[in-house]
This record gives C-alpha cells, sequence and structure tokens, in this order.
C-alpha cells in the first residue's frame, strides 16, 4: 500500500493557515451569503432597547411646578398660547439640518541640532611617558581622550482638510432631561445598488432651538454626535484586508 508523505509546512504556511478559521469568523460568513445581492438595510427598533444605550445625567436645576395666575388661560412655562406642535415628548419626531462646512490647513516645521566636541590632553614628563605606554593604539598625550558627539532632528508635518455636508434627517426624541432639554437620536439610510449610505444624528437640543416649522440645525445641537458612512461593495474594496490590518497593529516597524 501506497502512502504518500507530504513535505513538512514552513512556520510562514503554518501562520496563514492559522489565520484562515479566524478570517472566516465575524462577519466574513455573512458576507459570502450576501454575494450577488444588495446590502441590507438595519430593522427600525427602538434606540433605547439597543445593547450599549445609556440614558443621559447631566447636572439639572430644581424643577419649577407650573403656576397659574388667577382669572388667566395663561400657565407660567408654556411657550405659546395655543397647542404648539413641535417635538417636546418622548416620541416626537424633528427636522435636523445637517449643515457641516469645515476647513482646516494646518503646517508645522521642527529642527533641531546639537555638535559638543570634548577632548583632553597631557603634556611634559607624564605625557611621554603616556605616549610609550600606548603608542602601539595609535593614541597620544596630546588626544588622549577625545569626544565628539553631534545629533540633529527635523520633522515637517502638515494638515489640508476640506469637508462639507448638507442634508436633512428625521430624529426621535428618546429622552425629555428635568430641565426640559430632549435628547434625541436619528437614523437615515439610502441604498444605492450595491451600496448603504447611513447617517447617524444624535445630542440634545433645546426647546427653544426648535423653529416653527419643528426643525432645528445642526450647529445647535449639544453633545453632537454626527456620522455620515456606508457600506457595501465600494466600501469594502477601500478597507484594507484583515490580514493587512492584523499586520499594521502587530508590526513595529
Amino acid at each position: 500500500m501506497m502512502r504518500l508523505r507530504l513535505p513538512p509546512l514552513a512556520p510562514a504556511a503554518l501562520v496563514v493557515l492559522a489565520a484562515l478559521p479566524l478570517a472566516a469568523c465575524g462577519n466574513s460568513w455573512d458576507r459570502l451569503g450576501d454575494i450577488g445581492k444588495s446590502p441590507k438595510l438595519s430593522s427600525i427598533d427602538d434606540p433605547t432597547a439597543k445593547a450599549g444605550y445609556k440614558a443621559v445625567s447631566m447636572p439639572m436645576p430644581a424643577p419649577t411646578p407650573p403656576a397659574y395666575a388667577p382669572a388667566s388661560l395663561w400657565s407660567q412655562g408654556s411657550r405659546a398660547f395655543f397647542k404648539d406642535q413641535r417635538a417636546h415628548r418622548i416620541g416626537d419626531i424633528l427636522t435636523v439640518q445637517v449643515v457641516i462646512t469645515d476647513k482646516a490647513k494646518i503646517a508645522n516645521d521642527t529642527a533641531r541640532g546639537r555638535t559638543e566636541t570634548e577632548s583632553t590632553s597631557v603634556g611634559g614628563l607624564p605625557g611621554a611617558a603616556i605616549d610609550g605606554l600606548i603608542k602601539k593604539t595609535g593614541a597620544t598625550s596630546s588626544n588622549l581622550i577625545a569626544n565628539t558627539t553631534k545629533t540633529s532632528a527635523e520633522g515637517t508635518g502638515s494638515v489640508d482638510r476640506s469637508e462639507q455636508l448638507q442634508t436633512n434627517v428625521a430624529a426621535l426624541v428618546t429622552q425629555v432631561l428635568p430641565n426640559g432639554n430632549m435628547v434625541i437620536e436619528g437614523r437615515q439610510e439610502v441604498r444605492v445598488n450595491f451600496e448603504v449610505r447611513e447617517l447617524i444624528v444624535a445630542g440634545v437640543v433645546r426647546p427653544e432651538d426648535i423653529g416653527s416649522d419643528n426643525t432645528i440645525e445642526s450647529t445647535k445641537i449639544a453633545e453632537a454626535r454626527i456620522s455620515y458612512g456606508g457600506r457595501g461593495q465600494i466600501t469594502d474594496v477601500q478597507q484594507a484586508r484583515y490580514g493587512t490590518q492584523f499586520l499594521d497593529v502587530i508590526m513595529p516597524f
């Protein structure tokens, strides 16, 4: 009976074979199942029920109870005489006008240098005795100890960034703080062919900053968290492969 004997694998080949199961973990199997299909849109869920959601807690003033004046329909703390249609309760929706126009240009040049020279010599009779003792080494009493140090460093860095984003997204009121400010979160997904563009807006807004048309500018959102990106075939091509990312993390050079 003939037996096949395989040659021993090189260490590099063993590393590649060991990394194959790791590469198949995570979302790799999902990606294999989505070959030829459009990316799936996320389901509409309650943001407060998602894993990792935390309620916002901030320093708040003492609550002011409503007060009514005699023979008056006006109550203290009201924003309008008639019913306000703007978002003010949990579950209400308002429109966020996202306008981001950022430009930054920074240039830095750094140069540093230092030169030091030290020497020690011995003359007279001691010097002659030293010359006789160490003449085989090439040293003499005039350059018995010599030290020269020269260091230099030069660095150049520059940043030239320009970003512009203008769009609208509907956000949901997820929490009303004791002082009346509201925590909002909005998510928008748009699928075009095999690419999904995703926009996420979250933060804290004041009721006074909401316009009469139930809109608010993104510049008036405190603790704003705005994310714009995507996923799909084009995004996958722009990302480095798992092996390259792994080597970028562990390689010291």
